[in-house]
């Protein structure tokens, strides 16, 4: 059927399907709660009613959002053969994929501004981080990832696509569907690749400024207690950073050739699957506020289901 691609996904590891589908679903299963307790521990504890809470809120949103936009999809395809995603699906799959990347560089930019101020002018956080200036910045976070998405997905599926539909991949990403595309497309991979670098260097950019004056600020401290702590409150979203662009910016950024297509889609899983799971670990890990906020979360659940049992 013209309408229609084939995921190829993991096809290729006959044997492992079994396996992965139960590792992933796992995965799945942790990335949903991990996140959505975050988001329920940021709501209800008045002492996580901070911008860095605030933010860390809407991380933890965007990973649900982009989980669920590939995941699902991944875990049915694990199990059945037919692996058909209707032209119109892998198009607003694809949107959505570059939307939520888009609207998580920005949103880690604006997190690592949240920590300058905090450690570098904590006299007028208060100020500075209110909570108007808190929304317009989450706002402008969500509405970057919407223009460039719109306008890369409506050109690249304005193409006429040619021969076999398979696409060497379990989602729809920019680089396996250009793949079948049967015209010429330098334009678009210029301004693709533009795009990609204004998308991930300009927070990376803000990112590294704000931790050059954190260091600074933090190696002048007096006291090694108050430089402790003001680095272990850096430290969870520094990972997050790390993993992020070790996954995320290498895969975008790394020209075509440069990656074989099963070397690839192992990628792609670290950033789709296993990152998502690991942020809510990684800033519950050393959090005391949010370890004392979940434990009263899970306190409330442990209650309500002893209350629904008597």
């Amino acid at each position: 059927n013209q309408t229609y691609f084939n995921l190829q996904g993991f096809s290729y590891l006959t044997t492992l399907q079994d396996f992965l589908f139960g590792v992933i679903l796992l995965m799945f299963l942790i990335t949903m709660a991990g996140n959505l307790l975050i988001i329920i521990a940021a709501t209800t504890d008045p002492a996580l009613h901070t911008p860095m809470y605030y933010f860390l809120q809407n991380l933890a949103f965007i990973e649900i959002c982009f989980t669920l936009n590939i995941v699902p999809r991944m875990l049915v395809d694990l199990l059945w053969e037919r692996k058909a995603i209707s032209f119109f699906a892998c198009a607003l799959q694809l949107y959505f994929v570059l939307s939520f990347i888009t609207s998580e560089c920005f949103l880690l930019g604006a997190m690592a501004y949240d920590r300058y101020v905090a450690i570098c002018h904590p006299l007028r956080y208060a100020i500075r981080m209110n909570s108007r200036v808190c929304l317009h910045m989450v706002v402008a976070c969500w509405m970057a990832g919407i223009p460039p998405s719109l306008g890369l997905t409506a050109w690249l599926f304005s193409y006429p696509f040619c021969g076999p539909r398979d696409i060497e991949h379990f989602f729809c990403d920019v680089t396996p569907v250009l793949a079948l595309v049967c015209s010429d497309t330098h334009l678009f991979k210029y301004l693709l690749f533009i795009a990609t670098v204004v998308i991930i260097l300009i927070p990376f950019i803000l990112i590294v400024a704000s931790y050059i004056q954190i260091i600074h600020t933090i190696v002048q401290m007096p006291s090694a207690e108050r430089r402790l702590k003001a680095f272990l409150t850096c430290l969870a979203h520094l990972v997050v950073v790390t993993l992020f662009y070790c996954t995320t910016g290498l895969i975008h950024l790394k020209p075509k050739s440069g990656l074989l297509v099963h070397n690839r889609k192992l990628m792609a899983l670290s950033y789709t699957v296993v990152t998502p799971m690991l942020n809510p670990i990684i800033y519950s890990l050393r959090n005391e506020e949010m370890k004392r906020a979940l434990r009263k979360v899970l306190g409330r659940g442990q209650l309500f289901s002893k209350v629904s049992l008597s």
